[in-house]
């Protein structure tokens, strides 16, 4: 066993800390699955590390003993900050486009919009009856759009005020909304076993895709927007085509329910998170089941891609969040954080952050520390995403159980291919000033149809008080 290493963020108040550790991936042994998959799990040897935050929610001076870690990473994870506001649990986070906000829903029935810029005042919405299962940032980051167990949908606009407007989505509780990457359109989830597709602007029902014979848990659409995924109770996940709305595929390896799903930056591949404690990736042009990870102790509750492709967070009810490598099929790092189940996890758009939720009622945002990322132009590049019938960069089938150990070199990690074309920044400043714009302005046609149809409502009723009047009038 290699010597812990003691990290540990200093605060000048004489608050309680709380316990944060993460442990670094090691070898160890675990069977040979069938198909010469990647098999992660079983005993590992670990290298230690330990790091305890302040209360307060903010970091501070980062100071080691023992001899130097030496990795192929600049850095380890460390946990910047805490957030402390529901009273109740965290069902999920979502960081805006420029990572200036970060919001979370919670049992409490509430959202909370944090600021990353320190000693900013949050912003708490009210407004769901119940429960508040998912959040979601538009591609522009103008508007919000959450989720309920009160059965419908809000689209807020994020700022001080807090104004929203509400959709009637589903006869059941709604447990994922999802922006389509042009932000024109949304999909929702719900325990009505329908997916459900809406326009943004219009602010209208589309179509419903229905061939769930339970709770669906998760929907999500392609980075091109053409196809859907969707995660079910009925332990099968669907692959949809957006523009025939038929089921193109049903991956049904799980053993359990099927918590989470989502798209890999490239579109080629999905990753699916389980009540079998498992993580199972498949590529969506052949439909082989590529990588199978049986990390956790116990359900697998959310996951999320590195915007590079090359990594994958988890969040488990074992209360912790693991790191895996995609390209050699290995556990990175193991996070305990979380007093209690880890509800949610998420990277930003750029990968320089992830944040994650409990049962405990915290929101943490972790540095990732990735060297593999120019994270300033992230929000220049438009990644061209894949359909059935193209070809695109995908995750490596590994036919060995490679299993936890340190991570590979920078070298062979900067070799990585990357997919993109990048785009000017005054092209992009002006598309991201229009979309703004036509979300201001959705907003604006959406409190005058509310008040018209309040005034025609109200001219009905003096119509009907009328005719009543004139009945009532002997001639």
């Amino acid at each position: 066993m290699e010597p812990a290493i003691q990290l540990s963020f200093q605060s000048g108040g004489k608050k309680p800390r709380r316990r944060v550790s993460f442990n670094r991936g090691g070898r160890g042994e675990a069977k040979r699955p069938a198909l010469l998959l990647a098999a992660v799990g079983g005993a590992e040897t670990e290298r230690d590390a330990t790091a305890a935050a302040a209360s307060s929610g903010s970091s501070g001076a980062l100071g080691a003993s023992g001899p130097a870690m030496t990795a192929p990473y600049t850095e380890d994870p460390s946990l910047e900050r805490h957030f402390k506001g529901h009273r109740d649990a965290v069902t999920c986070v979502d960081f805006s486009l420029n990572t200036k906000q970060l919001a979370s829903s919670s049992m409490d029935s509430c959202l909370m919009v944090w600021h990353m810029k320190p000693q900013s005042r949050a912003y708490r919405f009210a407004g769901h009856k119940d429960t508040v299962t998912c959040v979601n940032f538009s591609p522009s980051g103008h508007l919000l759009a959450s989720g309920s167990r009160d059965k419908t949908v809000r689209i807020w606009v994020p700022n001080v005020k807090g104004e929203s407007t509400m959709f009637r989505a589903h006869t059941a509780t709604v447990r994922s909304v999802h922006f389509c990457s042009d932000g024109q359109s949304f999909v929702t989830a719900s325990d009505d076993k329908t997916v459900k597709v809406w326009s943004t602007h219009r602010q209208k029902f589309l179509f419903s895709l229905s061939q769930h014979i339970n709770w669906v848990r998760c929907a999500k659409f392609s980075p091109d927007g053409r196809l859907i995924v969707s995660a079910s109770d009925d332990k099968t996940v669907k692959l949809w085509d957006k523009t025939s709305r038929e089921c193109v595929h049903s991956y049904c390896e799980h053993g359990g329910f099927v918590t989470y799903v989502d798209f890999h930056p490239s579109g080629t591949c999905i990753a699916a998170a389980g009540m079998d404690n498992t993580v199972k990736v498949w590529d969506v042009r052949t439909h082989r089941l590529l990588q199978h990870y049986q990390l956790h102790s116990a359900a697998v509750n959310a996951l999320s891609f590195h915007p590079s492709g090359n990594y994958l967070v988890t969040a488990s009810s074992d209360s912790t969040l693991k790191i895996l490598d995609l390209m050699e099929g290995r556990l990175l790092y193991t996070l305990h954080g979380h007093q209690g189940p880890a509800t949610t996890v998420a990277f930003s758009r750029t990968g320089e952050y992830f944040a994650s939720g409990g049962s405990d009622e915290q929101v943490m945002v972790w540095k990732s520390n990735f060297d593999v990322v120019n994270y300033g132009e992230v929000l220049r590049v438009q990644r061209p995403a894949a359909s059935l019938a193209s070809s695109s960069r995908t995750l490596p089938e590994v036919d060995s159980p490679v299993l936890p150990g340190r991570g590979r070199s920078q070298e062979s990690m900067q070799s990585q291919p990357q997919e993109s074309v990048t785009m000017p920044q005054t092209l992009t400043s002006t598309l991201e000033h229009i979309v703004g714009q036509l979300d201001v302005l959705t907003q604006t046609v959406s409190i005058l149809e509310q008040r018209l149809t309040l005034t025609e409502d109200k001219l009905k009723q003096c119509l009907e008080n009328q005719q009543l009047i004139m009945q009532r009038t002997p001639p």
